[in-house]
């Protein structure tokens, strides 16, 4: 009998094991915004938003506006330094960067180079220079954005990049396969791991991300191991953000935010 139970507790405990751990959000604000995209906050409280192809930035009564119709769509937004906003034009193989006003500070035309740059990913870099993925040599490289001089420093790999993101000392991405690499400043890429199917992820370090798959959002840590469901009150969201433990959901109603606490 009492090799029974032990065997009952033992299959029980596994099951529970087994079951998606739960992380709660502690719902602590909403804020109105219509946009079509929601890009996220700064450290500041500004949100920032695209609406009709332009770049907004808003903090209760307070609001900037960007647009330059004539590079055609914006391609993505670096809001890391609130300073030095970079807005990435793919079509027209440009960069502006933006002040905190959201005044144009430089344009940079990466076909005007001396030897001509083909860029298909970009953000912010440390000590004033851009990352670059050079769709043309197929590597990744580091644009100094005073100096206008640009130096690849990886391997050639071709492209079939799924999703990228950036900090000042690294470049993430996921390829077609869901293989997570990094790249540093010095050109060492390391295959991080393997991430889930998802619909949207955002990476917090090169060990932790969040993703989304099919409106549930899943925070995962690769170097413990673990793996939590975050419980929030939207059913169906459009995006979210996380930064500085705040998780960020944009809906059609506007944004709610979360606190959340990670392992």
């Amino acid at each position: 009998m009492k090799r029974l139970l032990t065997i009952f507790f033992l299959i029980l405990f596994s099951i529970v094991q087994g079951q998606s751990q739960k992380l709660t959000a502690v719902k602590k604000q909403s804020v109105s915004l219509t946009a079509d995209v929601f890009l996220g906050y700064d450290q500041f409280g500004f949100y920032y938003s695209i609406k009709n192809n332009a770049l907004s930035k808003i903090k209760d009564k307070e609001s900037f506006e960007y647009k330059n119709p004539s590079l055609g769509e914006i391609t993505k937004v670096d809001l890391q330094n609130p300073l030095k906003i970079v807005v990435f034009y793919e079509n027209f193989n440009t960069v502006i960067l933006l002040d905190n006003q959201l005044n144009e500070a430089q344009k940079i035309n990466f076909s005007e180079n001396v030897t001509p740059i083909m860029v298909s990913k970009t953000g912010i870099a440390a000590q004033n220079q851009l990352w670059i993925y050079d769709s043309l040599n197929q590597q990744i490289g580091l644009y100094d954005y005073l100096k206008n001089s640009y130096k690849s420093i990886s391997t050639s790999f071709p492209e079939s990049i799924e999703y990228y993101q950036s900090d000042f000392n690294t470049f993430y991405w996921i390829d077609q396969a869901n293989n997570w690499y990094s790249c540093d400043v010095f050109g060492k890429i390391t295959l991080k791991g393997i991430i889930p199917d998802f619909d949207q992820i955002a990476i917090n370090n090169d060990h932790q991300f969040i993703y989304s798959k099919n409106n549930i959002l899943v925070f995962e840590d690769i170097e413990k191991n673990q793996k939590f469901e975050i419980d929030i009150l939207e059913k169906t969201f459009e995006k979210f953000c996380f930064k500085d433990q705040i998780l960020s959901i944009f809906t059609s109603e506007g944004i709610t935010n979360y606190k959340i606490t990670t392992p």
